[in-house]
């Protein structure tokens, strides 16, 4: 397997910014040969994900309407990380921010490329145990429901398709997996 980049880029230029992501339109030479051009999504933010699952193996999740999609979701909770900030930190954050819960363990079980073929973001999931209940402080744009379940039926939610946030579907899963195998 050769892992040499194969594309050579001439020119890179910005063509839209703001607080969350930069898209980068840049003149290549493809791994053919061919002149062309490929643009990309910079996010700002890397991907950070909780699955807090508690001494009953009950997990929260956090129920949203999501503006791109013109639907309700249900979601495990998770948000952005600046770059100067560590995911587990900005997990923990997102997981105090979105339910309240301050978690005393903190395990990392899946790193994600989101949708490499546009984007370079990427994705932190942590399972959060030893947890501690205090109050939700969502960000003035977030209007958010709670849900307690098992943890067992957050997983079928992610099967059957009532769960559909791609990082949600995914570390659910993962945590399937991981549970299947005993590790």
């Amino acid at each position: 397997m050769n892992e040499a980049n194969p594309w050579q880029t001439k020119q890179s230029t910005t063509r839209f910014e703001n607080p969350w992501f930069r898209i980068v339109e840049n003149e290549v030479i493809h791994p053919n040969g061919d002149p062309g051009h490929y643009t990309v999504v910079h996010f700002k933010n890397r991907a950070v994900a909780v699955i807090p699952i508690d001494a009953f193996d009950h997990t929260w999740l956090v129920g949203q309407f999501r503006y791109p999609h013109d639907s309700y979701e249900w979601e495990i909770p998770e948000g952005g990380c600046e770059e100067a900030e560590e995911p587990v930190e900005g997990a923990r954050r997102e997981l105090t921010e979105e339910t309240g819960l301050a978690a005393g363990e903190m395990e990392l079980i899946l790193e994600m490329q989101l949708s490499n073929s546009v984007t370079d973001e990427v994705s932190y999931t942590y399972v959060a145990r030893n947890l501690i209940q205090g109050a939700p402080c969502p960000e003035p744009s977030e209007q958010l429901v709670l849900r307690r379940l098992p943890v067992d039926e957050a997983i079928h939610m992610a099967v059957s398709g009532e769960i559909r946030d791609a990082l949600s579907v995914a570390s659910l899963l993962k945590l399937a997996a991981i549970r299947a195998l005993g590790a």
